[in-house]
């Protein structure tokens, strides 16, 4: 089967992204020149990737199944989810601890970047948080009902939400290859969008979550952009680390808040 290639409308570009991102749409050509195009729509990638990865679980709830086991719908959003991305972000996590966690000289950290080997650094890091999305995410299960269930694949717009916003701020340390095309996109505008779609809908239905979230998310995003400075370039594997840590402070937040539930508006 051929590849497709990308048109110039803003429709083909978010099926290109999709498609990059993940399995739910057809492998697409993408010319150099449109890869800055496609940093635009990864927060709505996350929503379409958050709803199929979610759905089970979503339904599962609504019909009162695992309501003694939330864990088991959890950890199938968390399965799901790494199948639908190939597991694309969980690598970009991993291979940053691997290389920050052995050495900060830049020349070394970008030798381990380019090793295809995971080390004890990367692997700890991917256990970590597939676990602990999971624990998250089932505590946020365990309180949620009706509207509050599409906070679930609202932690996967949180996350794309994150890359875009460390795109944008780390613009000027871009490295050469297929992540520097990428962050050529994180405009303004793009960041503003991002934005608007992890804060604005959650923030009028989980103003706790999302503020939880947020500073969560906003600490991360610091320590990622410091280490990029330090080691003097940001690539890809930042993205999916910043996208990893995102949906993981938004599953904290949802975790965090329903200890303390408030009644909606």
């Amino acid at each position: 089967m051929g590849l497709t290639p990308v048109a110039a409308h803003a429709p083909a570009r978010f099926l290109a992204a999709l498609a990059f991102l993940s399995r739910l749409a057809p492998a697409r050509v993408v010319p150099e020149a449109d890869m800055r195009r496609l940093m635009f729509h990864l927060p709505l990638c996350g929503l379409v990737i958050g709803l199929a990865a979610c759905a089970p679980a979503m339904l599962s709830a609504s019909f009162g199944l695992f309501a003694a086991s939330p864990l088991i719908p959890a950890w199938l959003c968390v399965l799901l989810a790494a199948w639908l991305t190939r597991g694309l972000h969980l690598d970009g996590l991993a291979d940053i601890m691997d290389a920050a966690g052995q050495h900060l000289d830049p020349e070394r950290f970008w030798t381990i970047i380019k090793d295809s080997r995971s080390g004890a650094f990367g692997v700890m890091a991917v256990a970590l948080a597939t676990l602990g999305q999971a624990a998250l995410l089932a505590e946020a299960l365990r309180t949620a009902k009706g509207l509050d269930l599409l906070a679930l694949p609202w932690c996967l717009v949180f996350g794309r939400s994150c890359a875009v916003l460390l795109g944008r701020a780390g613009r000027g340390l871009a490295r050469p290859g297929l992540g520097g095309l990428f962050l050529s996109g994180a405009t303004n505008g793009a960041a503003a969008w991002a934005l608007v779609l992890a804060l604005g809908p959650a923030l009028a239905f989980w103003p706790l979550a999302t503020v939880l979230a947020a500073g969560m998310a906003l600490a991360a995003l610091c320590a990622l952009l410091r280490l990029a400075r330090a080691v003097g370039g940001l690539n890809g594997d930042f993205l999916g680390a910043a996208i990893v840590l995102g949906e993981t402070a938004a599953a904290a937040g949802l975790a965090l808040a329903a200890q303390f539930p408030l009644p909606h508006p």
